[in-house]
């Protein structure tokens, strides 16, 4: 049996303000791919790593952060902002009711805001986290 490793929003991308992280990194594979800025690489090891596991994705870390954790405190001076999928229901022009996704970005304290459950109900899903260059380099 082969064993497929899912590959799909492991990425990072840098444009001249933002630098974006796919959301199914680990933390592991973040502090050691060099492709990523090494300032936020830092960040991730010395504020965001000691409050959560290693081996949690971004994805589920993002997903049920607690709103009162420090990490939300950095994640707002480095202006992140996440990316993520919901089902919305669209109606069409004959009136029919069509669930589709949709694509929304959020700061981090919205996120948290919502609830699990409610992240749940909506079909939420976690693509990508997108910082600042500029809020990186003053921390």
């Amino acid at each position: 049996m082969q064993k497929t490793v899912y590959e799909d929003y492991k990425y990072s991308m840098q444009d001249v303000g933002r630098v974006y992280v796919g959301c199914k990194y680990t933390f592991e594979e973040l502090l050691d791919d060099e492709d990523l800025l090494f300032k936020f690489r830092l960040i991730m090891e010395r504020y965001i790593m000691p409050q959560s596991d290693p081996k949690d994705t971004l994805e589920t870390h993002l997903y049920y952060l607690a709103p009162d954790s420090f990490a939300v405190k950095i994640y707002s001076r480095i202006k992140a902002r996440v990316r993520v999928s919901v089902i919305e229901e669209k109606k069409n022009i004959f009136g029919k009711i069509r669930k589709q996704y949709a694509s929304k970005q959020f700061t981090v304290e919205e996120l948290v805001r919502i609830p699990p459950d409610r992240k749940e109900k909506q079909g939420m899903v976690i693509h990508e986290l997108s910082v600042s260059k500029l809020a990186l380099s003053a921390v």
